[in-house]
């Protein structure tokens, strides 16, 4: 039987959320950004206020080095060093298969139980000397993508062509770092993450955003597993889903 979803007329709910740490010693600090923060400031988005590099080092006391990324509105698990020989030690980890990097997201209709994604991508033109290149002039760079489905719903709306409505609930595990990997991966196999305006689809955003009251990409890094650059020992930081990204799931009565 089909979940019965109540009607909504009102204004969706915002959640106001603010970055916790997650980890801390004298090498390393990791941390919970909420979507909508920027990592670091940047020229793409000069007006977004809400920087975690700055928050953390007002938080922490310390000067933070960015080891690695995670776009504007994904939410999850990320790590800075405090000293920038660390921060290198780890970025190279980062890239190697020393390290492990878990994601949840929703997609759009029932993906395969699972799978490998093994597409090569572009980089992504972010300015607009990049943009004006041919794409045949963007060397497409070696990209893997794994990930299992863990839970699945069908709502009875007509979100798009179907009379009825199937999203899936995946965890991801990057084998590879590309800007935009997840979301250009899953739009390749045709199961576009939710709420994602570049790689989504429109039809299904909207859907979520008024009716099941969630805006936000659905896109958290869970789970963050590497080898302490000092000390040796294996560090497992793992990073539990907020705010609407929670809500929906506790309304589609799913487990991730």
């Amino acid at each position: 039987m089909l979940p019965k979803l109540q009607s909504s007329r009102h204004t969706p709910k915002m959640t106001t959320q603010e970055p916790t740490i997650l980890f801390e010693d004298d090498y390393l600090l990791a941390a919970y950004k909420p979507e909508g923060w920027l990592v670091h400031r940047s020229e793409i988005d000069r007006h977004e206020k809400r920087v975690l590099l700055q928050y953390l080092r007002d938080l922490c006391g310390s000067f933070l080095y960015p080891i690695h990324r995670l776009d504007k509105p994904t939410s999850g698990v990320i790590i800075f060093a405090k000293i920038s020989e660390i921060a290198a030690q780890v970025q190279q980890q980062l890239e190697s298969d020393l390290s492990s990097k878990k994601y949840i997201a929703v997609c759009r209709g029932y993906s395969p139980e699972e799978g490998v994604i093994d597409y090569a991508l572009p980089p992504v033109a972010d300015f607009k000397h990049q943009r004006k290149r041919p794409k045949t002039d963007l060397p497409r760079q070696q990209a893997v993508t794994l990930y299992r489905r863990l839970e699945t719903i069908e709502l009875p709306y007509e979100v798009d062509r179907y009379p009825t409505s199937r999203y899936s609930l995946v965890e991801i595990q990057l084998k590879t770092g590309r800007r935009h990997q997840i979301r250009r991966h899953f739009k390749h196999i045709h199961h576009p993450l939710i709420g994602c305006p570049k790689y989504g689809k429109s039809t299904h955003n909207r859907f979520f955003a008024n009716r099941l009251e969630c805006s936000r990409l659905l896109l958290h890094a869970s789970e963050l597993k590497l080898e302490h650059p000092v000390s040796g020992s294996q560090l497992k930081i793992q990073c539990e889903i907020q705010g609407s990204f929670l809500q929906l799931i506790q309304r589609f009565k799913w487990q991730p």
